[in-house]
């Protein structure tokens, strides 16, 4: 029988899914629901050492013998503080020990609660990873739970460096039950290296070649070689794979598919999404900013996710991650290749690319969606794209760019503080034309940088004045008419003087006369000065402007189809406000 406490089951579960059996325990009354659950189990081989500091040592001396993880368990406060020596030892030593200190409710830290100290992290540099576990009262709170034992577990050998982890486990109070008959079932994350036996790597060559559905994920990337496009593309061909690309992941292949639009939550169908489902999802890169990383996480552990991380970092971005494969993505992919044997049948792909291309553009009004599209598809080959934050790179990846632009993002941490200063550095550096769509919030939080005294002529910045975060609009937060200024920071600014007296060439627009009037000049290649075009659109018709064109495009059922009808009969015999309560209705129903 297991302790009921969630957190220690999950780790026992794991410790059993590592083969780390050798416990080395302390008496006291925080660890009791631990030690008391693997001393009850078979599986487990316990040692009971009352001094902490002589357990330490004694877990050393086990390890060293066994070539094997040893696990060491004390209740909370001074207790933990004596294992510093034989940790530290361990560390430069490099055997791994896992060091499980049990401690108290984190809220009462510094509140004069007994037998308490700050433990988190506290054997600071002389473990190789450190982590203090959640107390888990989700479904989220288990998956963070897994992913937090696992990173530590991998590092006890990380490239042949073994040494210590420690693992906090903090407890509202104490729990002396232990009503569990079975563990819960958990996730062990694999990670495989260059120095792996390369069996290893052949299983997962075959299991994928049994696999109808692969799905490959290009993350955000600056520097994709030639090479990585070309193993990309025959990996396409040797597996039953569909490649998803965005414009930051720079992957410019044919056979990839854009999913920004269709697998949007205002857009997809949530059924066509579950169809779509890989078997496998194969990730490399950095971010990734389609709403397929949302739509997917709410079916994790359906799926497989393989991360390729060049560190062996863990990045579980879709809660479901089973293998990391520490190397280039350019090398995973050549392997991959050179010991196929399959064809890719294009049943998955040709689905996939099917919803795709089920989006059907409008004629759009005058709004930023207009602007945008405008410049982005007669930016010339060989440019460099800079798309600010959410709406520009939302809307900019609505439209297919001409070939070899190269596209940047801070999409790192999606502030909205630093886009321009980044462009004008991209800029400066090259002799390309450069472009940067950027929106009023993030100009104004950043026009500084337009005083920066080494912008060349290649710069181009068109700038969506909306007067305010239409994004606000476009997620619903702005409620009323206090979130006019708190939230959506509506204003009436204008860039003109600012642009003017740094010496930009400044165009703006206010229509589609005008913005036609103007975007050549704008689209000028190498003139005299850099150029600056400031457009001027209204944040709520740019939200509703997207939402329009979802409800033009976005797959239908027949219900969807009545209501559809039923919205315009409704709306041209009773109005707009009285249609709203009806529509809603028609939507439960």
């Amino acid at each position: 029988m297991y302790t009921e406490i969630k957190s220690y089951q999950i780790l026992i579960a794991l410790l059993k899914e590592y083969g780390i059996k050798h416990c080395v325990l302390s008496a006291g009354s925080r660890n009791v629901p631990f030690v008391h659950s693997v001393e009850e189990d078979d599986f487990f081989k316990c040692y009971s050492v009352v001094d902490e500091r002589s357990a330490g040592y004694f877990a050393l001396g086990l390890a060293q013998e066994l070539n094997e993880p040893v696990l060491i368990s004390c209740t909370a406060s001074t207790a933990s503080c004596n294992y510093w020596p034989p940790v530290a030892e361990a560390f430069y030593q490099r055997v791994p020990i896992i060091v499980l200190t049990s401690d108290r409710d984190f809220r009462m830290l510094g509140q004069w609660e007994d037998q308490m100290i700050n433990q988190v992290g506290m054997f600071d540099r002389h473990v190789q990873k450190s982590v203090n576990l959640p107390i888990i009262n989700t479904v989220d709170d288990e998956i963070y739970c897994q992913r937090l034992i696992n990173e530590a577990f991998l590092e006890l050998n990380h490239n042949g460096r073994k040494g210590p982890i420690h693992i906090n486990v903090p407890t509202y109070d104490y729990n002396m039950s232990f009503n569990v008959k079975e563990l819960p079932k958990v996730k062990k994350i694999e990670r495989i290296s260059l120095c792996e036996d390369k069996s290893k790597w052949d299983e997962k060559v075959k299991k994928l070649q049994n696999c109808k559905k692969v799905l490959v994920v290009c993350g955000q990337k600056s520097n994709v070689t030639p090479k990585l496009e070309k193993e990309i593309k025959d990996f396409f061909k040797n597996y039953n794979a569909t490649i998803v690309v965005d414009h930051m992941s720079n992957v410019q292949i044919e056979e990839g598919i854009n999913t920004i639009t269709c697998f949007d939550p205002k857009y997809s169908n949530s059924n066509i999404v579950k169809e779509l489902l890989p078997d496998v999802l194969i990730t490399f890169g950095g971010q990734i900013f389609s709403s397929i990383k949302e739509q997917f996480r709410k079916l994790n552990g359906k799926f497989e996710h393989w991360s390729i991380e060049e560190d062996g970092q863990v990045v579980d971005t879709f809660k479901s991650l089973k293998t990391i494969f520490e190397c280039q993505p350019e090398y995973f992919f050549e392997y991959f290749n050179k010991n196929s044997k399959n064809k890719n049948s294009m049943e998955y792909y040709n689905n996939f690319k099917k919803y795709s291309d089920s989006v059907e553009m409008p004629e759009f009004r005058f709004s930023h969606i207009y602007a945008i599209k405008n410049v982005v598809q007669k930016m010339p080959s060989n440019s460099i794209l800079h798309l600010s934050v959410n709406d520009s790179i939302r809307i900019a990846n609505y439209f297919k760019l001409n070939n070899n632009i190269k596209t940047y993002a801070n999409i790192g941490t999606y502030g909205i503080d630093g886009p321009l200063s980044t462009f004008l550095g991209q800029a400066t550096v090259s002799n390309k034309e450069s472009f940067l769509v950027i929106g009023d919030l993030a100009f104004f939080y950043d026009m500084n940088a337009l005083r920066i005294n080494s912008i060349k002529k290649n710069v181009h910045i068109l700038m969506i004045n909306n007067h305010g975060g239409s994004e606000f609009y476009y997620n619903k937060t702005c409620l009323n008419k206090s979130g006019e200024l708190h939230t959506s920071a509506r204003h009436n600014t204008k860039a003109k003087g600012w642009v003017e007296e740094n010496n930009f060439t400044y165009l703006s627009a206010n229509d589609k006369e005008s913005f036609e009037a103007n975007v050549e000049k704008f689209m000028k290649i190498q003139d005299e000065k850099p150029v600056f075009f400031e457009v001027f659109t209204e944040m709520k018709d740019d939200a509703q402007t997207i939402f329009d064109f979802y409800d033009f495009s976005s797959p239908r059922t027949l219900k969807d189809e009545i209501v559809n009808k039923s919205k315009n009969i409704i709306k041209g015999t009773i109005g707009q406000d009285k249609a709203k309560k009806i529509i809603n209705i028609l939507k439960k129903n």
